[in-house]
């Protein structure tokens, strides 16, 4: 699986596919969130599988350990090579997840790159330091036997730090330099990103608005992969 994961990021079928015609000799490492999975349901999965991509199933599961545990199994069967829930949902739901999905990455979603340290204090009622609370989730989602955690690529080094390089790090929140930052708040560089220890970078906007996407990406795994070689 390539470091560098391009966010299909798209309301249907058609935008999605159309977008990985360029990339058909690249076959990076690609994302399925919520907005792509819910207008076309499990057969986007299996499409994109079948063309030979590597699939990050993005759904952020956070229920009761019985729910999360089944619909675990339902991606499981989808034979997704990544997926995740939010770390929020406690260490039973966690060890129901990994039982419904044995196999593959399974990652923890400790605070998403939108909430800042006010926003989580005020707003979802969360005492203490954000870095403290990304560290704890973080540690319980290891404790529960999921793989790494989905955070800032700013927090890596204090994941790696308290849990060990193995624990896998992987980041959202990446722009090129010149750049914006859209909604999110804690972003930074592919070269910041692999300096601060992050096992793979999650692109979105960066690669799929610009003028050529495969010419962003490529530039993306330049910047993230062939200058630390």
């Amino acid at each position: 699986m390539k470091p560098v994961i391009i966010a299909l990021d798209f309301a249907n079928r058609r935008e999605a596919v159309d977008f990985l015609r360029p990339f058909r000799d690249e076959k990076p490492f690609v994302k399925i969130g919520m907005e792509l999975f819910y207008a076309e349901g499990a057969d986007i999965v299996r499409e994109i599988k079948d063309l030979g991509y590597s699939v990050f199933l993005d759904l952020k599961v956070h229920d009761i350990p019985h729910t999360a545990e089944c619909a675990l199994r339902q991606l499981h069967r989808l034979h997704v090579d990544m997926t995740n829930v939010h770390a929020a949902g406690g260490s039973a739901m966690m060890r129901a997840a990994r039982e419904g999905y044995p196999d593959g990455i399974l990652l923890a979603v400790t605070q998403l790159t939108s909430t800042s340290q006010e926003t989580m204090n005020q707003e979802l009622g969360i005492a203490g330091d954000i870095n403290d609370i990304i560290v704890q989730y973080a540690d319980l989602a290891k404790q529960s036997g999921l793989n790494g955690v989905v955070c800032s690529p700013l927090e890596s080094p204090m994941v790696h730090n308290a849990l060990g390089n193995a624990f896998l790090t992987v980041t959202p929140g990446i722009r090129f330099a010149d750049g914006s930052t859209d909604d999110q708040k804690r972003v930074t560089t592919p070269e910041k990103a692999k300096a601060l220890g992050s096992n793979f970078i999650v692109v979105g906007r960066s690669i799929t608005k610009a003028a050529n996407p495969l010419a962003a990406y490529q530039k993306a795994m330049a910047a993230f992969v062939e200058k630390t070689e």
